[in-house]
Parts: C-alpha cells; structure tokens; sequence
C-alpha cells in the first residue's frame, strides 16, 4: 500500500476529539493525549491512514466529502451505502478466519463525510501477483487464488437470491459508459465504438447471460482490495460498490486483471492463462456439481474479462499504446459470443 507521511494531527483539528473520544476507545483503550501521525494513502477518496505513535494502533479514514466529491449529498450517500455493506458481510460471517472483512468503527456526517474503519495487515494481491511473475514462482500465485475463489464463492453464496435473475441490461448499462469514457479520452473513434456496441447486442442475445440468480457481489474486485495472510486467510473492505448482479462480474473481474498484469508484465497474455483456468476451477469446486458451475459461468466469463481490460484502458497513467492494446484484446474477447 502506498503511502506518503503528512505530520501529526493537531489537538485543535476537530478529528482529533472524534479519533481520541470515539475510535481510539475501540483500538485499545482511552488514552489521555494521543499522538497521531497522519499517511496519505492512495486510492480514489481521500484516504488516510491514521497511526497512535505511542501504541501503534492503527485506523483508516476515507472522507466522502473532498477535492473529488463535492456533492454533499452524492457524498452522504456513498458513506451510507459503504457502511451499510460492511456491515451487512459482517452479519454474514465475515469475521474471522478464513475470510474477513475490515470493521467499521464509526461515521461522521459533519467531518465531510468520514467513514473509519480498522486497518488490516496483509498482502495485497497486486503485490503477489507481481513477485510470482519476476520471483518466478507460480506456486505462490495458485495457492492465493485458491484462497480468493474461496473467499469469493463464499461472498457470493450466502448472499444469493434464488427466486430471481439477473439483469444483464445492467451490465451492458455499464459497457456503455465505459465506451463513453473511452471516447472522451479519444481512445476509442467512432467505428470501434460501433463494432463494440455490435459485440454488446450479440451478447445481450444469449439467454445464458440472463440465467442465473443474483448475488451480492464485491464490485470492484482489483488487486488492491484483497489482502492475502498465510493459508486461505483473506481480507477485504472497499465495499462502496457492492450491488445485486451476476457473481460474474466479479470473477470474470479477476480474470480480467491477471490477464492486465501478465500482457503488462511479460507481453504475452496467455501467460495468464493457466492462472485464470484454475482460479474459476477452483471457484467452482464449492457448487455441488463442479463441473456444471465451471462450464455455466467461464461461458459468461469473456464478456466481463473484456470488461475489465476496457475500465483498465481508460486509466491516464498507462502508457497510450498499452491502452490501446488493452481495447484490442477487449474486441478479442467480446467476439467469443457464440
């Protein structure tokens, strides 16, 4: 995780009172006069982390309300929904070993929208991914997505609603405002964009995209939101996105970015491959029958792979060739429809 230090918090500040009367209470106990050290941390809120230098305790604060969301109300509402689902996987078991999510320890309407939660050890699998490629260590990286199948069938199985279908529509709702994106940027020229949209209508055809019942599912499964300890121990939190939808659309999310990371990496995409197979294998090994559950959902896997290369490419900081090799692949993957 990336971080800048940015000095001590003041005793004047009004987050202060809150951290020293309301969250430090719940790290280990009231202390008198607390000493924060305050890190930028990355990530598309304003995120800090929040360090005790006498005790080490640790909180982070994301603020809704900042430089990138000036809406009050836009605001008010995204700490609502990221509170209400971190609580809510918590309900649903997740809290302890093998499979955790970071505890919200309060909310602050009036701090711009504050939401603080615990800060959680761990590996993250960007990193992960990262060394198995240049340690050479395949290992590595097929035990941690052994565990993140797990992690995630679990996520999507006991939130489940079996008297429903998904709705694809929504799904292709938000193709469309990737394209749209893409275009801003001038990554995309008008003839793409119309073969994109054609490769969308064809799979908005196939009844398979609209069959199986909804889950809840994480909504931005990226490398940097799960956090790896030893064994099958996982970590999440970043739950602002969480929503009814395909469990699809974050497997294929997954697929999608050990797919980034190898062309990145190495330039070649099927090195990827092996990584991708096993990891919905094994996602597949906690249905009854495996066999049907692997071949019902890597049918649906494509559309969302080319999904995730297609939100990657709209990413200013990669380089303008890469991008456009991203959005190439994602035309790879879209035509596998029939």
């Amino acid at each position: 995780m990336w971080k800048k230090y940015l000095g001590r918090l003041p005793e004047r500040d009004p987050l202060y009172s809150y951290l020293k009367y309301e969250i430090q209470p719940q790290l280990g106990g009231f202390l008198e006069h607390p000493e924060y050290r305050v890190f930028q941390l990355n990530g598309s809120n304003a995120v800090y982390l929040y360090e005790e230098r006498r005790t080490g305790s640790r909180a982070i604060g994301k603020f809704f309300l900042s430089e990138r969301q000036r809406d009050p109300a836009v605001a008010a509402r995204r700490l609502g929904r990221e509170y209400y689902h971190l609580e809510l996987m918590r309900q649903h078991g997740f809290t302890g070993w093998p499979h955790y999510i970071a505890r919200p320890l309060g909310r602050n309407d009036w701090l711009n929208e504050l939401l603080v939660v615990e800060c959680c050890d761990g590996e993250p699998l960007s990193r992960i991914i990262l060394r198995a490629i240049r340690e050479r260590n395949p290992g590595l990286l097929f035990a941690k997505l052994t565990a993140l199948a797990y992690f995630l069938a679990t996520f999507h199985n006991r939130t489940a609603c079996g008297n429903r279908r998904v709705d694809f529509g929504e799904a292709c709702a938000y193709f469309d405002n990737l394209l749209n994106r893409l275009r801003e940027q001038h990554c995309l020229d008008d003839g793409e964009a119309g073969e994109l949209r054609f490769y969308r209508d064809r799979w908005r055809e196939q009844s398979r995209m609209w069959e199986d019942c909804p889950v809840l599912v994480h909504g931005d499964a990226t490398p940097e939101n799960f956090l790896f300890g030893d064994g099958l121990w996982v970590i999440s939190f970043d739950l602002e996105r969480v929503k009814r939808a395909d469990r699809v659309f974050d497997t294929g999310r997954i697929a999608g970015e050990l797919q980034h990371f190898f062309l990145m990496e190495t330039g070649n995409k099927y090195a990827a491959e092996p990584f991708i197979g096993h990891f919905l294998w094994e996602y597949a090994c906690h249905f009854p029958d495996r066999d049907r559950a692997f071949a019902a959902t890597t049918r649906r896997v494509p559309f969302y792979l080319g999904l995730t290369l297609l939100r990657n490419a709209r990413n200013g900081w990669l380089n303008w060739e890469y991008r456009r090799r991203l959005v190439q692949e994602a035309k790879c993957c879209f035509r596998g429809w029939v």
